[in-house]
């Protein structure tokens, strides 16, 4: 009887240290929001909140892609998540959302707080706004803890406004991200004060390269291709483009091509670390939301950090 006594004492010490990894695994799955639809969750510490979409079919006990979505000035989290049907590619390749608005409420919604440049209405952001790039930081990090995000596939794009601070943090925040789209907003700094017809050297210096995928639209009258528009535009698209593709030490300029009907590409590759500029332009396209999310997604994916 001893020795079936100790062998059931050794099958019961076997079963719980065989239970004891799937109970981590549990505890391990990202649980701060239901899947399938937008939901409001509060970033401890910071005073504000996201709008997240974790994608119907998220894999339990797996840290997941994010991409950072940023609405235009005047807009809100909801709207922008609405507008981009992003959740739907979300939901076909499993990665995360995470939408917030901007730290400084405007009339008919909020605006991004980029330093040194004014929004709309011409109102210059003074030191007392709301750190957006520290609270974007903080959630990123906070995603991260809770086992949700993983930290080597975080992404970033956003419309108009949004495309702007998307490439703000390709320029001061760099280390976060593995690649950026912004949308008819894409920058490589701010206006130079002298001449505003070339972004400022100084105001972007990213501490990596920084693979990109801009998309934009002949017809924008908001923020032209060619160049004009309120004084935190100014300087043309291609400018931006050169100015990363210096930045990302680019040695080929790529030909023009059409990737589809009405869009065509251009921009630099033969950059350092794969971190090419590309430029989606849609033949006719406004300011709003042109993008092919898939072929948003599909450059992503290509890119860690």
């Amino acid at each position: 009887m001893t020795i079936f006594r100790w062998l059931g004492a050794i099958a019961i010490l076997l079963a719980a240290s065989v239970s004891i990894p799937a109970a981590e695994a549990r505890t391990s799955s990202c649980a701060i929001a239901p899947t399938g639809k937008p939901s409001a969750v509060t970033v401890p510490g910071t005073g504000r909140s996201l709008i997240l979409y974790l994608p119907a079919g998220l894999a339990p006990g797996k840290p997941a892609p994010l991409i950072l979505l940023f609405h235009g000035s005047g807009g809100s989290a909801r709207a922008v998540l609405d507008k981009s049907r992003l959740a739907e590619t979300a939901d076909r390749n499993g990665f995360i959302i995470a939408a917030a608005d901007g730290g400084i409420a405007v009339k008919t919604g909020f605006v991004w707080n980029i330093p040194g440049v004014p929004a709309v209405g011409g109102r210059m952001p003074i030191a007392s706004d709301a750190d957006d790039v520290g609270f974007v930081g903080q959630a990123i990090d906070w995603l991260i803890a809770q086992r949700c995000v993983d930290r080597s596939r975080v992404y970033a794009t956003g419309i108009s406004g949004g495309g702007r601070m998307t490439s703000w943090l390709g320029c001061v925040d760099a280390g976060r991200f593995a690649a950026i789209a912004p949308v008819v907003g894409l920058r490589a700094g701010n206006p130079l004060a002298g001449d505003p017809t070339r972004p400022d050297p100084a105001t972007c210096r990213p501490s990596r390269p920084m693979p990109i995928l801009a998309f934009a639209g002949d017809a924008d009258t908001t923020n032209p291709i060619t160049g004009g528009g309120s004084p935190y535009w100014q300087y043309p698209m291609r400018a931006a483009e050169a100015r990363w593709a210096e930045l990302n030490a680019c040695k080929i300029p790529i030909a023009s091509r059409s990737v589809a009907s009405d869009v065509y590409e251009e921009g630099y590759t033969g950059c350092r670390d794969n971190a090419d500029v590309r430029v989606w332009v849609t033949i006719g396209g406004r300011h709003d939301w042109v993008v092919d999310n898939d072929a948003m997604w599909a450059f992503f994916a290509t890119h860690r950090r």
